[in-house]
């Protein structure tokens, strides 16, 4: 099997939706359906049920942001390697938005994008993964699901901290346009990702992260506690310490802003 890196580029073809419920969903029925391939981007105006993470619904305004999802063949990347795909896909996110934004732009663990004390996006990938194939567990798909606020300048009350590329620059921006430069760079990192390895990005991933060396606040449970973020490890697990050095797995701890 050729390696993605040698096959369609991410973002060809570039399919544009008017309404859907869920841009991940689409694409997920594609792959069931067997008419999906490694590089297609599903682009929407509109979603009316978007997916965030750990369940929560992503609610956006029509015609206003980026919402897309893009599948792809992770392969020759491993299952025990996802955060690899996860802070490439995050690197190339804030490579775009900084484009516009500036240096204030990071990413926040594990694959929120922000802006100063704010967020602009986030990142849902959802993988599908064969079992027993032959021995082992073979990763088929990944279907990169993400939302960035471009235009959007009024927000729902229960968010916390948005903001938009639109409420930073103070200028209107075409989100097709804007999608498919994103899809270019994706698609530069993550042949980047297969042809060169993980260390370049994962260093890049350390340098643009959200209060990296400054104190947070986390949660793990009924535990409600004050740390320094030191860093992330190679396989994404979040280091902080306190009193005792800790590292916590994605969806063990809630970060409190």
């Amino acid at each position: 099997m050729p390696q993605p890196s040698s096959i369609n580029s991410l973002g060809i073809p570039f399919l544009e939706l008017q309404s859907v419920d869920s841009t991940n969903n689409y694409a997920r029925k594609l792959i069931h359906e067997g008419l999906a391939y490694h590089g297609m981007a599903i682009f929407a105006h509109e979603q009316v049920a978007g997916k965030g993470q750990r369940g929560k619904i992503w609610i956006t305004e029509k015609d206003a942001n980026i919402v897309l999802s893009i599948v792809i063949n992770p392969q020759p990347i491993q299952i025990t390697e996802q955060f690899h795909l996860i802070a490439c896909v995050a690197v190339a996110i804030h490579d775009f938005f900084s484009r516009y934004a500036g240096d204030d732009t990071r990413i926040k663990w594990p694959n929120d994008l922000y802006w100063q004390d704010r967020k602009a996006g986030g990142i849902l990938i959802e993988n599908m993964v064969r079992t027993g194939y032959p021995d082992i567990d073979r990763w088929q798909w990944a279907i990169i699901g993400t939302g960035i606020n471009i235009n959007q300048t009024s927000f729902s009350p229960g968010l916390i901290n948005p903001v938009s590329l639109n409420q930073i620059t103070g200028k209107s921006f075409d989100p097709v346009v804007l999608a498919k430069e994103l899809c270019r760079l994706l698609d530069e990192k993550f042949k980047q990702l297969i042809d060169g390895g993980f260390g370049k990005i994962f260093s890049e991933y350390l340098s643009v992260l959200y209060k990296r060396n400054e104190n947070i606040k986390l949660r793990k449970e009924n535990r409600v506690f004050e740390a320094t973020l030191i860093g992330i490890t190679p396989t994404g697990k979040l280091i902080a310490k306190h009193s005792i050095e800790e590292k916590f797995d994605f969806g063990e701890i809630e970060w409190i802003i």
